[in-house]
């Protein structure tokens, strides 16, 4: 299982990437850099100024690593409910269908496991989304040297913090409402359809994303610190400055942009995960 896990994580994930990975070099820039007015000019500058390949810029490195983080994701997620699940019809004697407060924690607990994983991965893809000259990293591999020569060890887990608080209490949140839609638009006793998973996944990944987008910020600007952006303390000084200078619409940089490209990511991402494990363990 957990190979089977390992494959349709990384297929599913890389299918979601490719979906959203424009859109997401978009809100990056927007949330880190101040140059740009709003979502059409950065758009406009990034494709006068460097084309259509600026919009994937940082793409090869999460495909190529999206099997572990994604496997540690669903694997998690997956091992954790059964576990609570397990447990609780143990106490009670019978077999019942998960509770939602065991969705949320295991989903919580996914959230945990990942950020070790997802931290470097997150790092490197931000900064070269963020380059706009070509001579400050040559690819992900030289990115990752440049990191860890300037910075140590530590500097390839730079906005770590950031990433937990935002994904600890936002896969919770990711897996409920999945879950939730799931069991609505599904007969009792049957496995959901394509259309209960595509619905689900991409209401899921709106809300995650509604809550999330506050810490995504702070993360993004902790992420470029050091690397050509504002240099910051830590959590806590990049959320007072920000605040202070730029008011609390700030931590709403990307909002939009993030709701729009969370329905079809996670729902192409849901709908490839569940339709691989399915083939595969049949």
């Amino acid at each position: 299982m957990p190979f089977v896990e390992f494959i349709a994580g990384w297929i599913s994930g890389a299918v979601g990437l490719v979906v959203g990975h424009p859109m997401d070099t978009v809100k990056v820039r927007l949330q880190s850099q101040s140059k740009y007015k709003g979502i059409f000019d950065c758009v406009a500058r990034t494709y006068t100024h460097e084309g259509l390949h600026g919009f994937f810029k940082g793409m090869a490195f999460p495909v190529l690593t999206v099997a572990i983080s994604n496997a540690v994701v669903f694997g998690s997620y997956s091992n954790a409910l059964d576990y609570l699940t397990q447990s609780r019809s143990r106490e009670r004697n019978q077999d019942k269908q998960a509770s939602l407060t065991a969705v949320f924690t295991a989903g919580c607990f996914s959230g945990f496991t990942q950020v070790f994983v997802t931290a470097p991965i997150d790092l490197v893809k931000v900064r070269l989304q963020n380059q706009t000259r070509m001579d400050q990293y040559r690819g992900p591999v030289h990115c990752l040297s440049v990191i860890f020569r300037q910075d140590g060890f530590r500097g390839l887990f730079r906005g770590m913090w950031a990433l937990a608080l935002r994904d600890i209490p936002c896969y919770g949140l990711y897996f409920l409402p999945y879950e939730v839609t799931c069991r609505m638009l599904t007969e009792k006793g049957k496995e959901p359809g394509s259309f209960a998973v595509l619905m689900a996944g991409g209401i899921a990944g709106v809300v995650t994303w509604a809550f999330a987008t506050p810490m995504d910020v702070v993360k993004t600007r902790l992420q470029m610190s050091g690397g050509g952006g504002r240099v910051y303390r830590g959590t806590l000084h990049c959320v007072t400055v920000s605040l202070r200078e730029e008011g609390i619409r700030v931590f709403f940089k990307g909002l939009l942009l993030n709701s729009l490209r969370a329905f079809p990511v996670n729902a192409a991402t849901f709908l490839s995960y569940e339709s691989l494990i399915r083939t595969f363990t049949r």
